[in-house]
């Protein structure tokens, strides 16, 4: 063992100077000297006066003093590497390893100390006590069947909060016969569930929590003690492993509905496909204690960790919209496994929000089911970390290590950890270390690659069990009570699935509370749009409200310039580009009394400096965001800059709007391929939540899109990924190149009686172009339109129709208008999902003379909206056009400007019949 006794030693001199800082100011050490030397010279003197030279006998006496506290700091740090925690270790030599862990001589003691006392004692709460003592302390506190990392936290008053909950000896884990009862009747409930699943359905998929059943009893303490600290609330968000378990005993859904499942009922229906039982979510208002709370656990796809955002983002609405924005009443708890967390970066992404304004929730309760085990991946295989959880160090969050045979313990720790979270709001981690019992699944072979141990595993009891025969030896139960709780709960399943078997369960649709007055929408037939126009004098005065600054408030002269060119604009009627009509459009609908929250990176001035929603005094650096002065009674804007995650962060928005679906919710990528980093929350949950779990969701994706020679990276929004996804009308897809369609399609988001997400395609050089721009008469008089007609070529008049979509429809008639080519019409298509069948119809109808029928895109062939039109057009037995567009390509655009500058040419002439060479 590497030699650190240089570190623990004291120096005579070093003591001496200590003393007289001591002398002369107390409050100057830090707390942990002040009490050492008040302790030490109090024992020796009775509180005498301090003496001006210490003997050399004593000089070494507060040596070994000095030493006594390094092993306590020693301990407290260290002490959860050597704890007890793991269920499938052997511990036989266990005190052996500590004392050569913690050799008494590198802190300056000797054996010969163990029965000297020591004031030191009084650090940890035993008061003076003898170095035997102290150590058996020690021993007891942090490295029993609890192993507490909490010492990197850098707050001394969390440090002085843990050293009192953990070290005092009242502190000390302590249940009454009658509580451990009740955790070996919870224990029992999670094994006979688990047990009576195997037999009855052999095979099935169901994940177990068999090995961590001692998750359950610490869940319901959970619940029990939150509910008494004042918790009206718990969101959950966990994968399969042990959902099951914990969405019957727990979340109190019926077992009969479980087995039912099983069974194939309530799983899917001729109008949704559902999910696989282990991914559904579900909520309930139990009682405890006398009061009602609510408990709801979110639907999560196989992506194990893709859920922690999602509930983040939920419970953050909740917060704002629920329980005035205080964290107290409704807490978030996260169940891990231990492969996932320490392998999927969300869970990291997720952490980095935690602390911050737009995303903090006052604290999440982690829980890790570790099984030491992934699919059939062992630890020295699944992560560089010492820990599974070492990713709580980022936010210098608590950890308790604790092991799965001592329900007690884990208890115990759940205790610590809900009390941490109300008195600090922050993070705290419970790493139940276990096993998993079986396969990764039921019907899977562990032993093809963890054969050594698959064979502990199949000779250990049940945590039940070994915890059963501990009451037992403890005179509690009888084996007889063990054996009737046993049987009771199988007698009970049986009653369930016979009425699983009789009855047909009901399929959970919309949720309650906040969703009421939101209906389902149909799969195949779109619903008409609501009346989303505004009051001319509503729009002038959200306009002219936008202007006031505060007394004394100095913007910049540019952005100053801004805003009164949208007042100047409105008070006009014409000429309202983008972010004038983004502005109004929020405006409106927060004097409405709808929310509005709007994240992404940089949003707040937005990446092409188009937006400047929070102004900035260019002397102070205070915000004034002129949208949260409009009225006294107008609803919150929430903006906020995200950190540099797209992963996380979109599935905090959708979480949102999940749970706030009266608030426009809308997550902006910096550039549209940063959807990339998103995508597994687009695939599992935008567009596949309500085929699968009956849940609908409004959020609003800015997505900016256009090929403008900055690369192959930020030209593209990959809008096919949309297109393919799209069906059942699960979402809208949306490509503006009018600003009134903004304005028509974010207020048709919230005055709708459905909800589904919206994804725009948005602009980039049309923020500022000329003819980019609305009137207040579109807003006002006007409704969204999802094809719009060439403005400059009546239909009869064209031989030539072009379809597109987006920014290249201004492309194409600055070249028709250079080339006086006007016999050519040019028709947008605005929205591309739901596809607007019969708005199409009628412009071919309208376009009865064209001899050329074409559809022009910038994106290359094999990718944007080619595939999609062409599927369209023959879904409907439309005529089907010819495209243009780029060759294929495996990038989405080129890295040269010069060479982007061609292909566009290209694009643009051979579109409009004029001659050019391909590129």
């Amino acid at each position: 063992m590497t030699d650190t006794s240089y570190l623990f030693r004291a120096d005579a001199a070093y003591i001496e100077g200590l003393l007289q800082q001591y002398r002369e100011n107390p409050e100057s050490l830090p707390a942990d000297w002040q009490r050492f030397f008040e302790g030490y010279f109090a024992a020796l003197g009775n509180g005498a006066p301090l003496p001006e030279v210490i003997p050399t006998e004593e000089t070494r006496r507060i040596e070994k003093e000095f030493g006594v506290m390094l092993l306590i700091a020693a301990y407290r740090t260290r002490g959860h590497l050597y704890a007890r925690i793991n269920p499938l270790a052997d511990y036989s030599d266990w005190e052996k390893k500590l004392d050569e862990a913690f050799p008494l001589k590198e802190f300056g003691l000797e054996e010969s100390d163990l029965e000297t006392v020591f004031q030191a004692g009084k650090q940890i709460g035993i008061g003076p006590a003898t170095l035997r003592d102290i150590i058996a302390h020690l021993r007891r506190v942090y490295c029993s069947t609890i192993g507490v990392e909490y010492r990197y936290i850098r707050t001394p008053e969390v440090l002085k909060w843990f050293e009192e909950r953990l070290e005092k000896p009242e502190n000390l884990p302590r249940f009454s016969p009658e509580e451990k009862k009740t955790i070996l009747q919870w224990l029992c409930n999670a094994t006979t569930f688990e047990r009576f699943l195997h037999r009855k359905f052999v095979g099935q998929k169901r994940f177990s929590l068999e090995g961590n059943e001692a998750i359950i009893p610490a869940l319901y303490e959970l619940v029990e003690t939150g509910t008494a600290l004042g918790i009206e609330e718990f969101v959950f968000g966990m994968a399969h492993r042990g959902r099951l378990n914990v969405l019957t005993n727990i979340m109190q859904k019926s077992f009969h509905t479980v087995f039912g499942e099983f069974e194939g009922k309530g799983i899917a229906t001729d109008v949704f496909d559902g999910d696989v039982k282990y991914h559904l979510g579900y909520s309930s208002d139990p009682e405890v204690k006398g009061k009602r709370i609510h408990l709801s656990m979110l639907p999560n796809p196989s992506h194990l960790e893709a859920v922690d955002p999602v509930a983040t983002g939920a419970t953050r609405a909740k917060m704002d919209h629920l329980y005035g924005g205080t964290y107290d009443k409704i807490v978030l708890v996260l169940i891990h496994g231990d492969a996932a967390i320490a392998g999927q970066g969300v869970v990291y992404e997720t952490l980095q929000m935690s602390l911050l304004p737009g995303y903090e929730v006052g604290g999440t309760i982690h829980i890790v089911i570790n099984n030491q085990i992934g699919f059939t991946t062992g630890e020295s295989q699944a992560r560089s970390s010492y820990y599974a959880t070492d990713v709580a160090k980022v936010t210098l969050s608590p950890v308790f290590h604790v092991n799965g045979e001592d329900p007690e313990a884990v208890v115990h720790a759940m205790r610590l950890a809900i009390a941490f979270r109300q008195a600090f709001n922050r993070d705290a981690f419970i790493d139940v270390i276990g096993y998993r019992r079986h396969g990764h699944n039921e019907g899977d072979e562990p032993r093809f690659t963890q054969p050594k141990m698959y064979a502990a595993i199949s000779q250990r009891p049940s945590p039940f069990e070994v915890y059963a025969q501990r009451l037992i030896q403890e005179g509690i139960i009888t084996e007889a009570d063990q054996k009737a709780m046993e049987k009771q709960r199988m007698d009970f399943y049986e009653e369930q699935l016979e009425k699983a078997r009789r009855e047909e369960p009901e399929i959970d649709a919309i949720p309650r509370r906040t969703w009421q007055g939101i209906k389902l929408y149909d799969d195949y037939t779109l619903e008409p749009d609501p009346d989303t126009r505004v009051r001319k004098e509503v729009l002038e005065f959200i306009a002219q409200q936008t202007v006031r600054f505060p007394e004394g408030f100095t913007p910049h002269p540019t952005v100053r310039k801004v805003y009164e060119a949208r007042y100047e604009a409105v008070k006009r009627g014409t000429g309202l580009d983008w972010g004038t009509v983004e502005m109004l459009a929020y405006g409106s609908l927060l004097l409405e009394n709808n929310p509005v929250r709007l994240s992404g990176q940089d949003v707040e001035r937005g990446t092409f400096s188009h937006r400047h929603a929070v102004v900035i005094d260019q002397r102070t650096e205070l915000k004034h965001v002129p949208l949260n002065h409009l009225s006294h009674r107008q609803a919150p804007f929430y903006i906020h800059n995200s950190p540099l995650s797209e992963y996380a962060v979109l599935g905090f928005e959708y979480g949102y709007a999940l749970a706030s679906p009266h608030t426009l919710v809308i997550w902006e990528a910096q550039f549209g391929d940063f959807a990339n980093g998103a995508q597994i929350i687009i695939d599992q949950y935008l567009a596949a939540a309500k085929t699968k779990w009956q849940r609908l969701n409004g959020i609003t994706l800015y997505l900016p899109h256009g090929y403008e020679g900055q690369g192959p990276e930020h030209s593209s929004a990959r809008p096919e990924r949309f297109l393919i996804l799209a069906a059942q009308n699960n979402m809208y897809i949306c490509n503006f190149t009018h600003p009134a369609n903004l304005f028509h399609a974010l207020r048709r988001q919230v005055r709708s009686t459905t909800r589904r997400p919206l994804v725009i395609f948005t602009p980039k050089s049309l923020l500022r172009h000329p003819e980019c721009v609305a009137s207040l008469s579109d807003l006002t008089d006007g409704t969204f339109r999802p094809v719009l007609p060439d403005p400059e070529v009546p239909p009869d008049q064209a031989k030539r129709l072009l379809l597109c979509t987006g920014k290249i429809f201004y492309d194409l008639v600055q070249v028709r208008r250079e080339h006086n080519k006007y016999d050519t019409a040019i028709v947008r298509i605005e929205q591309l999902y739901p596809f607007p069948e019969e708005e199409i119809r009628q412009v071919l109808a309208e376009h009865s003379r064209i001899e050329e029928f074409y559809w022009v895109q910038e994106e290359p062939l094999n990718m944007g909206y080619w595939s999609f039109i062409l599927r369209k057009f023959m879904e409907y037995g439309l005529p089907i056009p010819k495209p243009i567009a780029r060759r294929e390509s495996a990038s989405p655009a080129t890295g040269s400007y010069s060479h982007h500058l061609r292909q566009q040419n290209y694009i643009l002439r051979k579109a409009l019949d004029i001659v050019v060479e391909r590129v």
